[in-house]
């Protein structure tokens, strides 16, 4: 896992103990699931917003919070981002027509 990430990870888990007063993040897992999802769709909607834009700084910018969204989501369930790298490896080299064919048969 990248240093980043791993970080990143460890301070969301960290989060989980904070005072939702002092900490944005431990707000989040405070208000709940529906509330870390809504912002992770918000944050979706600002990404598609950003790339139908064309503009590069922007893509890059939400594209962050979306990630760093997306990794509150993991953290709130007590999953490791490894597991989420583990699963786009073991698609690695597959086509999407495979791989969605392989969804579905399980």
């Amino acid at each position: 896992m990248s240093d980043i990430l791993h970080k990143l990870t460890q301070v969301l888990n960290e989060r989980k103990q904070a005072d939702p007063d002092s900490s944005y993040v431990a707000s989040l897992y405070a208000a709940g699931t529906d509330k870390i999802l809504k912002k992770l769709g918000e944050e979706a909607t600002e990404t598609v917003i950003a790339g139908k834009g064309g503009n590069r700084e922007e893509i890059i910018y939400e594209t962050a919070d979306l990630w760093f969204h997306s990794l509150v989501l993991l953290a709130h369930n007590g999953i490791d981002p490894q597991l989420i790298l583990d699963e786009l490896d073991r698609r690695f080299g597959l086509s999407g027509h495979e791989e969605k064919a392989s969804r579905s048969k399980s």
